[in-house]
């Protein structure tokens, strides 16, 4: 159900004058209006505001942004002016927020169109949103960012804005296709964004390709020299990690990250498999005491309400207020622990290559998948790139995830488009 070009596509037109910021706003909505009775990947489209925003920046004199011109969808735990944020619940109301996320402004810096908001779980945990998935409307888009991923797989936007606690943006990516990038840990302010878990939610985006993805990285990050251990010229160097410790994975998945690592094999990289699946295990069970925890403390006014909440959020917020302060502070320190060990690991590699989910996604759409594949590494707060290209023998999408570390995103960005280029090639 795809439709539309990439990102940088975009950007080249607007650019050379081919397409100006009121076409492309336009080339949106139709797209948006074609696609959205059957996926319905939006909680409100601001059409007056994307219009107005187009219209002035035709006309506006100066510098350009690095986005100028490119419609964004905005994931709805995240505040932007004069909308709602409804964070996918009946606990919240209509009331338009005062003023934009801190990542919002970042966007409108650079010259982006907000379109409006796009769908969310509740609260950003597992209770399911409307939306269905372009790649078979049967079968979940995953959670929480499903609104985000659907609306770039539809071809709606080019891009879109989303979060990440556990697995809310790699595994929406997986599931339907798209390139998906998590940031690091506190390389962006979360102001303005409802989250569940303070040492836990990151920002992340949507876009059809990992190249869209490293343009709009670019273009909000202030742009560090790489270090000297991360140099494209080089060949990567991957810990190749198949993900079985914590959980089944499909036998198509597991078919896929080995085509994946055959496929850098190719263009010289250098593997070598993860070995210390005790770490990971013990990170994903840390995660998930950490994330229950920090939720019951972060909603402890909606677990007052808990009769109108869904029954798993609910589960969350009465288990997090269960949890010891003691088990939590350990959890903590647990983490702390893995994640010098981790980054010493790499020190000597580029990434870690792995599933970004143990499989498609799910036939059904009560549920939204496990994020278990994710606990880890968010749990350690790295940048992780979802890479889309491969399907299973039905047809269905299967990203590959690539983990690395913070201030090396060049690198990872680097590898991820290597990558993406040989799985095309195929």
């Amino acid at each position: 159900m795809r439709s539309g070009g990439s990102l940088l596509e975009l950007s080249e037109a607007l650019s050379s004058g081919a397409v100006t910021p009121s076409a492309a706003v336009e080339q949106a909505l139709q797209r948006t209006q074609a696609a959205e009775p059957e996926i319905r990947a939006w909680v409100e489209i601001d059409t007056a505001g994307a219009r107005t925003a187009a219209r002035d920046l035709g006309r506006a004199a100066g510098a350009r942004g690095p986005l100028w011109g490119i419609p964004v969808g905005i994931k709805d735990l995240i505040d932007v002016q004069g909308l709602a944020t409804r964070c996918g619940s009946v606990l919240r109301g209509g009331e338009p927020a005062v003023a934009d996320a801190d990542c919002v402004k970042l966007l409108r810096q650079a010259d982006a169109v907000v379109m409006g908001k796009t769908v969310t779980t509740e609260f950003g945990y597992f209770a399911p949103g409307p939306t269905r998935n372009p790649a078979n409307p049967a079968h979940t888009p995953g959670g929480s960012s499903s609104g985000s991923a659907a609306a770039v797989a539809a071809g709606m936007i080019p891009l879109a804005i989303g979060t990440q606690t556990a697995g809310s943006l790699t595994r929406p990516a997986s599931f339907c296709g798209v390139a998906g990038f998590v940031a690091a840990k506190g390389q962006f302010s979360m102001s303005g964004v409802t989250g569940l878990s303070p040492s836990l939610d990151s920002l992340g985006f949507l876009a059809r390709t990992v190249a869209d993805l490293h343009l709009v990285w670019s273009a909000l990050t202030p742009m560090a020299p790489p270090s000297a251990n991360t140099i494209d010229g080089d060949s990567p160097r991957l810990l190749l990690w198949n993900g079985s410790s914590l959980g089944e994975i499909s036998t198509d998945m597991a078919a896929a990250v080995e085509l994946a690592a055959v496929a850098l094999d190719r263009e010289g990289a250098h593997c070598r498999q993860w070995t210390d699946h005790d770490v990971v295990r013990q990170l994903a069970r840390d995660h998930a005491t950490v994330m229950a925890f920090e939720a019951a403390r972060e909603r402890a006014w909606e677990l007052q309400r808990s009769d109108l909440l869904s029954i798993p959020l609910a589960e969350l917020l009465s288990s997090g207020a269960d949890t010891s302060e003691a088990d939590y502070a350990a959890a903590l320190l647990r983490i702390a622990g893995a994640r010098r060990s981790v980054a010493s690991a790499l020190e000597n590699f580029d990434a870690i290559l792995g599933p970004a989910a143990l499989g498609a996604a799910p036939v059904g759409t009560e549920a939204t998948g496990t994020p278990v594949l994710s606990r880890p590494w968010q749990a350690l707060g790295l940048p992780v790139i979802t890479v889309p290209g491969l399907k299973d023998s039905a047809g269905m999408p299967l990203g590959i995830q690539l983990i690395g570390a913070p201030d090396r995103e060049h690198r990872l960005f680097s590898i991820a488009e290597q990558l993406e280029a040989s799985l095309a090639d195929r």
